[in-house]
């Protein structure tokens, strides 16, 4: 019975993370729609941008948490749309390095405010805040153990 427990309360706080993501999200993309740029656009800039000349699609992706294949089609699009440009790279003939144009540059200065993300977690303490970090922190350490990938990507402060 105990387990039974365990598994609803653990189903309802994947609920409880799942369903706050989705939100957060919403408020995020809302806040981005005044620059034409979506979420996962804006965080892919600004992997970009914190790579700087190491910024490759497959270290984009593994920083994403996301799979290769999408980071590519996002990637494609994105250049498109005149934010990205893909040049190859001189000293290894099949590696493409990823860089902002100047109007990537401009839509990543942009989309650097985080108000709406602001707002939301201004309804915690700066000690709830510290303690959901570490809690989020712990959960997803232990996800990666069971994907058992040996993929570490980099986790923000």
């Amino acid at each position: 019975m105990e387990r039974f427990l365990n598994s609803n309360e653990d189903a309802a706080l994947w609920m409880w993370l799942s369903r706050t993501r989705d939100a957060i999200i919403r408020t995020r993309e809302r806040e981005l729609r005044q620059y034409n740029i979506s979420c996962i656009q804006s965080t892919a800039m600004m992997i970009i941008q914190a790579l700087g000349d190491k910024a490759t699609p497959a270290e984009i992706s593994r920083w994403a948490f996301r799979e290769s294949q999408s980071v590519s089609e996002l990637l494609n699009r994105m250049e498109k749309e005149g934010l990205v440009k893909k040049i190859k790279d001189l000293d290894r003939r099949n590696m493409v390095r990823v860089v902002l144009t100047e109007r990537g540059l401009e839509a990543y200065r942009q989309t650097q405010k985080y108000e709406m993300v602001h707002k939301v977690m201004s309804s915690l303490s700066a000690t709830e805040r510290k303690q959901l970090r570490n809690a989020l922190k712990k959960v997803w350490d232990r996800a990666l153990e069971e994907l058992e990938s040996g993929i570490r990507p980099p986790f923000p402060g």
